[in-house]
């Protein structure tokens, strides 16, 4: 009986604290926010940025070649030999493929998202966003793979152009310096093709929805004023949608910088940043040379997102 005459006394209780505490949540804002973001910023501090920074602290540590072990004394030689001739052949080579990949969607991305923001009606919207988005949601690694086989010899598109009588075309191209190869699969501009067609989805997405934004009565108000289409495009589209370009350049950029499967499947030989890095860590062993060069993605990619900030990209996203 006694009990059962505390039950309800418990109850009571318990109520009477959860009404409290959830007043002083409703009164107090700043804590209830505090509260409900501690968890992610726990998450992302600890275990993102924690590691993140236990890697960059070994960038200054010493690797002993004879041990092939990494001691605790402190140097600044992994850096310094990020300037060595080969090192940085290899963050040019990076840099300037980020750059051409970036520039490439560009040119493909922007007349697609283009169409689909002016011109396509709510079904042909539809198709084109499922067509968009459809490559993504296959395998990173199938895709690779499957353009290796593309890109041979005896693929497809030596076949299609064989058909179309095109072949000396591309062996033309391929005879070129830097771009060119033995072959499409051996050569920069295969390697370019992969990294445009995995990457455009991330620059035509941002695009559209910057056009999306751009009031049709614009364009129309500059044709009605004499504007030829490309003084139109330079003087009132561009300039509105560029937002939504630099959005998209900032995952072109970043993630063909710090790509490593890729430039392992297809191209030339010769090391990337990221395929340099895993050499360095999985293979050698040597990880202060390893994080020493992951130190520059993170700075290039530090300093694009500021100037991105800095051109609204960000209101694009």
């Amino acid at each position: 009986m006694r009990e059962a005459a505390a039950l309800p006394s418990l109850q009571s209780e318990a109520h009477s604290l959860r009404r409290h505490i959830s007043n002083t949540l409703y009164q107090r804002r700043t804590l209830t926010l505090f509260l409900i973001l501690l968890p992610p910023l726990l998450w992302f501090g600890v275990v993102y940025v924690g590691s993140l920074l236990t890697l960059l602290s070994q960038s200054i540590f010493t690797f002993d070649e004879m041990a092939m072990s990494v001691t605790a004394e402190l140097t600044s030689d992994n850096f310094t030999s990020l300037l060595n001739p080969a090192n940085y052949d290899i963050v040019l080579r990076t840099v300037l493929m980020a750059v051409a990949v970036t520039v490439g969607c560009v040119l493909i991305g922007f007349p697609m998202a283009y169409y689909m923001a002016h011109h396509a009606g709510p079904r042909e919207k539809g198709f084109f966003f499922v067509s968009v988005m459809l490559p993504m949601w296959a395998s990173y690694i199938v895709k690779a793979y499957a353009w290796t086989v593309l890109l041979a010899q005896g693929g497809v598109i030596y076949w299609t152009l064989r058909q179309l009588g095109l072949l000396p075309v591309l062996e033309g191209i391929l005879q070129l310096p830097v771009i060119g190869g033995e072959t499409l699969a051996t050569s920069n501009l295969g390697r370019f093709l992969v990294f445009t067609y995995i990457w455009l989805p991330f620059m035509i997405l941002p695009i559209q929805a910057a056009i999306e934004r751009v009031p049709a009565n614009l364009l129309l108000a500059s044709a009605d004023l004499g504007a030829t289409p490309f003084k139109t495009f330079t003087s009132v589209l561009w300039p509105l949608a560029f937002p939504g370009v630099v959005a998209g350049s900032i995952f072109t950029f970043s993630l063909t910088l710090g790509d490593y499967i890729i430039p392992q499947l297809i191209g030339p030989s010769g090391f990337y940043i990221g395929n340099m890095v895993y050499t360095l860590q999985g293979t050698i062993g040597n990880i202060p040379l390893a994080a020493a060069f992951t130190c520059v993605p993170i700075v290039l990619i530090t300093l694009y997102l500021a100037l991105a900030r800095r051109l609204g990209a960000f209101n694009a996203l």
